[in-house]
């Protein structure tokens, strides 16, 4: 399928890994021009050259406005406008009983995985004003609309993410801007191998074993019984950024493995 996003210009923050790079990856098949940008850069800088010429490896921190405002001022530069925009950074934040775990917890989640989001749509929105047609999509998760009690650093500024898209969505489609977000539930990633790597140590178990036994105590929502991959949430990016998603707005696309409210 042609999603007729040929030559247009993709923002990809968090894109060293995980979702961000597997976007990438899908994106520059169907022949879009990518910025891809991350806090730690020296593997993305080995990655971009194999997505060819059309692709810019930027560093920066998305939690410094300037630091934003400089990404987006390195791929005007050198492609002349932005046309899409696909926020994935972001990190689990601390976990524990929400009144125990501390106001520094709460305001590092709230910093990096909503702020974050804030400092991306300011910079990037006035170019996209421009040339009257954008996409702005965020990686939100199931804990937005689904929150798992011992993780609520993660769920509020998850779920405050997905208000702050809803709120552009309303307004910005007069500009050509359509946002959206897309929520993951258990993906392969880095960061979740993280958290299954701790998991197995601390329970004297292999990594399957810990993948499993996650699934079956902390997610046994999930119907599908696995975790995804990071290229089936890539596709669904792909298609909400596309022309073939051009009447998708103000949405949460969620890629969860129907996901079902089951708590412990």
């Amino acid at each position: 399928m042609d999603l007729g996003i040929k030559g247009r210009v993709a923002i990809i923050t968090g894109a060293s890994d995980g979702m961000g790079w597997a976007t990438a990856q899908l994106l520059a098949q169907e022949g879009v021009r990518l910025v891809l940008s991350d806090l730690k850069t020296d593997q993305l800088e080995k990655e971009c050259e194999t997505l060819g010429a059309d692709a810019l490896c930027v560093k920066a921190d998305v939690t410094d406005q300037a630091q934003v405002d400089a990404l987006v001022a390195r791929a005007v530069e050198r492609f002349g406008t932005v046309d899409i925009v696909i926020h994935t950074a972001g990190v689990t934040g601390a976990k524990g009983h929400p009144l125990e775990v501390g106001d520094e917890d709460y305001e590092d989640a709230w910093r990096i995985d909503f702020l974050s989001a804030v400092h991306v749509a300011r910079a990037s929105f006035p170019v996209m004003r421009k040339g009257g047609w954008g996409r702005f999509v965020c990686i939100t998760s199931e804990n937005a609309v689904q929150p798992y009690w011992n993780e609520a650093t993660y769920n509020a500024a998850k779920a405050a993410l997905a208000a702050f898209v809803k709120n552009l969505s309303y307004k910005e489609a007069g500009n050509g801007i359509l946002c959206n977000t897309v929520s993951p539930a258990f993906i392969e990633t880095p960061m979740t191998d993280g958290m299954m790597e701790k998991r197995a140590k601390e329970k004297g178990v292999s990594f399957e074993e810990a993948v499993e036994s996650f699934l079956e105590e902390e997610r046994p929502g999930i119907a599908l019984k696995r975790r995804g991959r990071a290229e089936e949430v890539a596709a669904v990016i792909a298609l909400v950024v596309s022309e073939r998603g051009s009447f998708m707005n103000g949405g949460n696309v969620r890629v969860d493995g129907s996901v079902q409210s089951v708590q412990n």
